[in-house]
């Protein structure tokens, strides 16, 4: 569990951009301690604890890219065409040794070992042949469709790194060396709850002015695909003792605390008090949009983050500050999501000193490209700019006026989840 002094994320500054509030998570927090071996089929997801260096050369032998025939390039011909007697066949798991390749051709098979002294290998469409003899074109270059051992991966090289959140392609690479299993932080645990009066859990009855809480199933959703146990704490009231005692209890079972709701400087806005009466907590006044305010404080020496209630602003701060923090926290890179660029298809006017977070459609235009266009509602409880968009684009805090055709990054919802 992370033990964190009161002032760890204390900051000078009166307004935090996204990017300083990435780079203080960085420099504050440290690795949950714990790791343990999972085998390669349960390792998806999972944070690798340790650089994997590799074993062996990956490809362990020379071997043939295609199906074809294997010469010694010094052989062929320098003007035109060359003839060679056919002097063996070595099929992929089958061994090389002992066939000669001076002066003769070699037929082999995409995978197989090729014989000793062959450099260069043409594609069996490429060449004609009979019982005997195969006839090889001219101006195939020396090398070519030949693997070589270890031009993938050297012997001793760093195989994977230590703080990779391992993918499909990764275990594939793992299995190529002859790993069974490898070493991976152990799931960060996160508690999660809601606080307001207002709300009701999905599937009760309804009474006038309350709403159903979303933000639960939302954040536990997200953590789940980011491989984390989340201990779900359900509503709590407006009662700062009461969310005192739940924020005491939660600090002492995990390891990160996150809460949506009560966080921002109104009189039912209890959180700040419950955190601040079991440790300390730093409003961080982060120049984004949906997103003010959140709260990022100490509980326990737990770390604590409190999300708006709003739930798009829950989404984006999420996605900001809760999964970096959560990386980091994985031993992971806390870093911004990846944005690729997109063609504005409206004008725009914000204010300075703010990222806005956009939510938009993408539009494929008759010349191919694509366009950005407005979702039509923006408000911060608009759920369905979350369901019905097909993501954001990240409007920079330098830029006030932005017009149509200007390029911006976009973050795509599938990229995201």
């Amino acid at each position: 569990m992370a033990q964190l002094s009161d002032d760890c994320f204390a900051f000078g500054g009166k307004l935090m951009s996204v990017d300083e509030a990435i780079e203080l998570i960085k420099r504050t927090l440290t690795p949950v301690a714990g790791t343990e071996p999972v085998p390669l089929g349960a390792a998806d997801g999972r944070v690798l604890a340790a650089d994997v260096l590799a074993p062996q050369p990956l490809p362990p032998f020379d071997n043939s890219a295609v199906d074809g025939w294997a010469v010694a390039f010094a052989d062929l011909n320098a003007g035109g065409e060359t003839r060679l007697p056919i002097g063996g066949r070595i099929a992929a798991g089958a061994s090389s040794q002992g066939i000669r390749v001076a002066g003769r051709a070699v037929r082999v098979f995409t995978g197989a070992p090729i014989p000793n002294g062959s450099d260069t290998i043409f594609m069996q469409e490429d060449t004609r042949w009979d019982d005997t003899h195969v006839t090889l074109p001219h101006g195939l270059r020396r090398g070519a469709n030949l693997r070589r051992a270890g031009e993938d991966v050297a012997v001793g090289s760093v195989l994977l790194p230590a703080g990779r959140r391992l993918r499909p392609q990764d275990l594939a690479l793992a299995a190529a060396m002859g790993k069974i299993e490898l070493p991976v932080r152990s799931r960060l645990r996160v508690a999660i709850f809601s606080t307001g009066d207002e709300l009701r859990e999905p599937g009760s009855s309804l009474p006038a002015n309350a709403t159903y809480d979303s933000n639960r199933t939302l954040l536990q959703a997200l953590m789940q695909r980011d491989e984390v146990t989340v201990l779900d704490l359900g509503i709590i009231r407006d009662y700062p003792a009461l969310l005192c005692e739940r924020l005491i209890g939660a600090a002492q079972t995990c390891d990160l605390i996150v809460t949506t709701g009560g966080v921002s400087t109104g009189e039912e806005d209890h959180v700040k008090t419950a955190v601040e009466a079991a440790g300390r907590i730093f409003f961080w006044r982060i120049g984004i949009k949906p997103g003010r305010p959140v709260a990022m404080g100490v509980v326990k020496g737990t770390p604590f983050l409190g999300l708006p209630g709003n739930p798009v602003a829950a989404f984006v701060t999420y996605c900001c500050v809760v999964r970096p923090v959560m990386a980091r926290l994985s031993g992971a890179v806390a870093e911004f999501p990846r944005t690729a660029p997109v063609r504005m298809g409206f004008d725009y006017r914000k204010k300075l000193g703010r990222r806005e977070f956009v939510r938009v459609h993408l539009a494929r235009l008759a010349d191919g490209s694509t366009e950005a266009r407005l979702f039509p509602k923006s408000g911060a409880g608009i759920l369905t700019s979350l369901t019905d968009a097909d993501g954001m684009l990240v409007l920079p805090e330098d830029q006030a006026d932005i017009k149509a055709g200007a390029m911006m990054p976009f973050l795509a919802y599938e990229m995201l989840l």
